[in-house]
């Protein structure tokens, strides 16, 4: 029997932590302590996010650990970015029924450690316990100026709508598992495929009066936008950006996967002044912006179609129902 199919023993875990993980030598306060410390820059005020992932909603039994532990600081680092934040630090609590094979959480704090690398934040601390289903729960802290802390209510008329990246492509790793099945290794790997948009959270909040991420999918964050806002959102459908395969579909079809949820893009509204900076900005980060929408006054969010103008159409994502969907 191995170290990774051996059954998980909490105390030989977090010593394995402190021996893997560069925080269990540089961080102010041991790795596997009660708490953990962290600096803010000088002028910047914390900023925290949490979120759950669980086996059966939002990852597979046959989803690669490592991309689940990634997946993990990955939505949390997306929430972070949509406030204009630099994440600091990454915590994770690992659940799993007992008896598991310590493989698994190892894997996870592995990826979760290399995606909170990426941008300069580390793994520095978080929790094990046992529980019926494998979870995972990561918590990101992250710093920013008060000056650029982006919310979702300053949309205002007369304001661009923008995104980042691609629409959809979170419909199209959940229609590829609905076709493939649970079995197929790629289809479980590509729903816990997340890309943060931190760069472009940093570039993008010093010109966007609104900002949000768009886990739950750009209609509902749409949505979320204009009633915290109190404007009106109109989205351009000939104007969106969408993840490969999906302009070619029936429009039934393609609205389907382009608002199912998952895309951890960001959706913000930027003064018509700024849009172009914004834009430049974005892309000096390595990223890409597509104006795909307007500020009104009124209330709600409307999708602009070349046979009118429609109420946005529902998304996918349900989160208390399970996957496949």
């Amino acid at each position: 029997m191995t170290a990774a199919t051996a059954p998980i023993d909490e105390r030989k875990f977090h010593r394995w932590l402190a021996r893997t993980l560069p925080s269990g030598a540089t961080g102010r306060l041991p790795l596997g302590d009660d708490a953990a410390s962290v600096d803010l820059p000088r002028g910047t005020v914390p900023v925290v996010s949490t979120d759950a992932l669980v086996e059966g909603t939002h990852f597979l039994p046959g989803s690669p650990p490592r991309l689940v532990g990634r997946a993990a600081s990955a939505v949390s680092l997306s929430d972070v970015a949509a406030k204009g934040a630099a994440p600091l630090a990454v915590f994770l609590a690992v659940l799993v029924p007992p008896g598991s094979p310590s493989g698994w959480p190892r894997a996870v704090s592995l990826g979760a450690e290399a995606e909170a690398a990426e941008f300069g934040a580390h793994l520095l601390g978080g929790d094990t316990k046992p529980a019926p289903v494998r979870s995972v729960v990561s918590t990101v802290v992250g710093a920013a100026r008060p000056s650029v802390l982006v919310r979702r209510s300053g949309a205002r008329p007369g304001d661009a709508v923008v995104t980042t990246g691609v629409v959809g492509r979170g419909g199209v790793a959940a229609e590829q598992l609905r076709r493939r099945g649970p079995e197929d290794p790629r289809a479980a790997a590509g729903i816990v495929r997340i890309q943060p948009r931190v760069k472009e959270g940093l570039a993008l909040a010093r010109f966007a009066g609104a900002m949000l991420d768009t886990s739950d999918g750009l209609a509902e964050s749409a949505r979320l936008m204009a009633a915290a806002s109190r404007v009106h959102l109109v989205i351009d459908e000939s104007a969106l950006p969408y993840a490969p395969g999906i302009a070619r579909l029936p429009p039934a079809s393609r609205r389907a996967q382009a608002f199912y949820g998952g895309d951890y893009e960001l959706l913000a509204a930027v003064p018509m002044r700024s849009l172009e900076p914004a834009t430049r900005a974005v892309l000096r980060s390595g990223g890409r912006l597509s104006r795909i929408g307007s500020v009104r006054r009124g209330w709600g969010a409307s999708l602009s179609t070349g046979a009118g103008t429609l109420e946005m159409p529902p998304g996918g994502w349900q989160p208390f129902r399970r996957v496949p969907p």
